[in-house]
């Protein structure tokens, strides 16, 4: 895998114009193409990630995580791409993790890999930290497998892989709903441990609807499903 030739980010965001301009840059060190779906944002966000050197794509209105990441899936599709790095636009995932995602791929063809923040969770806050806990727990019942950390949003996939599974999820229960879409259809799925940076800003999680939501979508799942293997950097031989 050519990673500069053949892998995108994409970067979906809502009002992150203080940062957009700053994450861009620090992930282009790494990737020279960089999609950023902006969200309906009300402020300077397009026009922060363009003049960073970005291909920026504006949504009429806030639409939600899972249907910014959509529009990015499809853009990276058209012009040629065979993977996507997600990244949040809030600038809490450290670019200089990226190299740890490819070098799980050359290991494993792992068609996705997750970031995993729980080995160091010290910087997450403590409800958030508790948070992730239960759904990956969730998570892990469902699907049979061991998940760390289920929510994280820095991931790398196979671009045709992820585009070929049923995910309709529009807000944050994307991260849970492509999990669970690559083990159903009996991928592999690997882990890396990533630094979460968070400084103090609001998050742009609702915790009420967001739980709800995420609520109603684990309620709307199947039986538990038996995939194919987790992949962790400790496991033996890899």
């Amino acid at each position: 895998m050519n990673w500069n030739r053949d892998c995108v980010a994409i970067i979906p965001c809502f009002n992150e114009a203080a940062r957009i301009h700053r994450v861009v840059t620090e992930v282009q060190k790494y990737l020279p193409s960089v999609i950023v779906v902006d969200d309906g944002s009300t402020d300077t966000t397009a026009a922060e990630a363009k003049a960073a050197g970005a291909e920026v794509i504006p949504l009429p209105k806030n639409s939600g995580k899972g249907a910014a990441l959509r529009h990015g899936w499809q853009r990276a599709h058209e012009l040629g791409f065979q993977c996507v790095l997600m990244l949040d636009g809030d600038g809490q995932h450290a670019a200089d993790d990226i190299p740890k995602f490819f070098d799980r791929v050359k290991k494993t063809n792992a068609p996705l890999v997750i970031g995993n923040r729980m080995e160091n969770p010290g910087a997450m806050p403590f409800i958030r930290r508790c948070a992730n806990r239960w759904m990956s727990r969730r998570i892990s019942k469902l699907t049979g497998a061991e998940l760390p950390d289920s929510q994280c949003g820095f991931r790398l996939a196979h671009l045709k892989t992820l585009l070929n599974l049923p995910l309709r999820a529009n807000r944050f229960e994307i991260e849970s709903a492509m999990l669970v879409a690559f083990l159903a259809a009996g991928k592999k799925v690997g882990f890396v441990p990533v630094r979460a940076i968070y400084e103090n800003r609001a998050s742009k999680i609702n915790p009420l609807a967001d739980t709800i939501r995420w609520l109603r979508w684990r309620a709307a799942q199947p039986p538990p499903l038996r995939g194919r293997p987790v992949i962790h950097p400790a496991t033996p031989g890899l």
